[in-house]
């Protein structure tokens, strides 16, 4: 039996730099939910602090979630912000109950 994985991506933009993000990151929701075993994938916006991004995210299982992580489109992602993201952190969650 696989196991729900669900995921919170915290996403900070450097300064001045939050329209370039929040335009990456909003390309990535229609392929990203197009994805096998992708069950959620929300972006939202924080409503005091604009350079910073949250991805509620929930996937069938962890290898499920390793093979979005190996896609065209996040490496194209990532490489093409990295100089945008000034903080980027994943807390990997699992359902209890």
């Amino acid at each position: 039996m696989t196991t729900e994985l669900v995921l919170v991506a915290n996403i900070k933009a450097h300064p001045g730099k939050s329209a370039e993000l929040k335009t990456a990151l909003e390309a990535l929701l229609v392929p990203t939910r197009a994805e096998v075993g992708c069950l959620q994938y929300d972006l939202h916006q924080d409503n005091n602090n604009a350079e910073a991004f949250v991805y509620f995210e929930r996937w069938s299982g962890y290898d499920t979630w390793q093979d979005h992580m190996k896609t065209i489109h996040i490496n194209t992602f990532l490489e093409s912000t990295k100089d945008i993201i000034a903080d980027f952190s994943v807390t990997e969650l699992h359902k209890i109950g």
